[in-house]
């Protein structure tokens, strides 16, 4: 196991050290270390191996919403969790709308986060319960889920059928990266398949013909 932490505090990457060798008792569980966004894209680079990165929402050199975004970009199948002081429903949702697999805040228990990054190795997706997608961040008045640009270009293509390989071509995207954004707007419609998040878009609005609700 192979984990990057990236704060650039380093009392709390040294505790997040000490408290993610509880994550398998049975495996040795090996941390990296970044103070900041650009030393964490080299350490992603020469580690691809990377099992899982944990990364600070305010960063010196980067937001890490911007950082979450490039991460997702030069290594889509690489799974990042946000760290954050506060559990803000806008910050979770930008977080989700570019692809964190989950959200924790710096204030939870050990127990707590080794339990929600097991989930997440195993494939699930980890916000704090209090918080719905579908939600509005100031009073819980449901609104349309916010999409990347990006995002919108796939969920277009996929209202009208295509598959990975047709909306790769489309949009002269690779495969990995298809699979990606489709990912990325199942997890934001709370879908489980693609028929479903096609129901729920149309549910919300949105349609071939407009990229907006």
């Amino acid at each position: 196991m192979k984990i990057l932490v990236v704060d650039d505090h380093a009392l709390i990457r040294e505790g997040l050290c000490q408290v993610l060798q509880g994550l398998n008792p049975d495996e040795a569980t090996e941390v990296l270390q970044a103070a900041t966004c650009a030393q964490a894209f080299e350490l992603a680079h020469f580690n691809p191996e990377l099992d899982l990165v944990l990364l600070d929402y305010r960063l010196p050199d980067m937001s890490g919403l911007a950082a979450l975004e490039i991460f997702g970009q030069r290594h889509p199948e690489l799974p990042v969790v946000i760290l954050s002081g506060s559990a803000n429903p806008g910050v979770m949702q930008k977080a989700l709308v570019l692809g964190a697999v989950g959200f924790v805040t710096k204030s939870c228990l050990s127990e707590t986060l080794l339990s929600t990054l097991r989930n997440i190795l195993d494939g699930q997706i980890c916000y704090p319960s209090q918080f719905s997608p579908l939600d509005d961040a100031a009073g819980g008045a449901a609104t349309p889920p916010v999409l990347s640009s990006r995002q919108l270009d796939v969920l277009c293509l996929l209202l009208g059928g295509l598959t990975n390989r047709q909306i790769g071509e489309q949009l002269s995207l690779g495969a990995e990266t298809v699979k990606f954004h489709v990912s990325n707007i199942l997890r934001i419609f709370g879908a489980s398949t693609r028929t479903q998040a096609v129901l729920e878009a149309k549910r919300w609005g949105y349609d071939q013909a407009s990229h907006t609700p």
